[in-house]
């Protein structure tokens, strides 16, 4: 089972962005995905993440701006980010709580990193 994390990139303060975070291989189901970031110097912080019932929950320094969304046909999550801020430049992490096919356990995966550049 892999994740795989792309639409990272450079973009100007007020610009957007939008992250998706696919996964594959034997999986039965996802619970919850997300996606976190890593700021150098800073620890890994959660932005965003959304269960597979569609219940959402955000950091508050990106609540209004950034979107989470999946769709559970494809095992794919998006995080649609709009207006962002010099401060929203880091490393963005997805996430994602696995169930593989013919097992009760949950796994959990995370993808590479996708940098995020905001410039002023």
């Amino acid at each position: 089972v892999q994740l795989q994390a792309s639409g990272g990139g450079l973009v100007q303060a007020g610009g957007s962005l939008r992250l998706s975070c696919a996964a594959s291989g034997s999986i039965s189901s996802i619970n919850e995905m997300g996606w976190y970031r890593q700021a150098p110097g800073k620890q890994r912080e959660l932005v965003a993440s959304v269960t597979s019932g569609g219940t959402t929950n955000y950091a508050d320094s990106v609540k209004g701006r950034f979107t989470i969304s999946r769709d559970n046909a494809k095992n794919t999550a998006y995080l649609q980010m709009n207006s962002l801020e010099p401060e929203d430049t880091a490393v963005y992490y997805c996430n994602a709580h696995i169930f593989y096919t013919g097992s009760y356990y949950v796994n959990v995966h995370w993808g590479q990193g996708t940098q995020v550049t905001v410039s002023s």
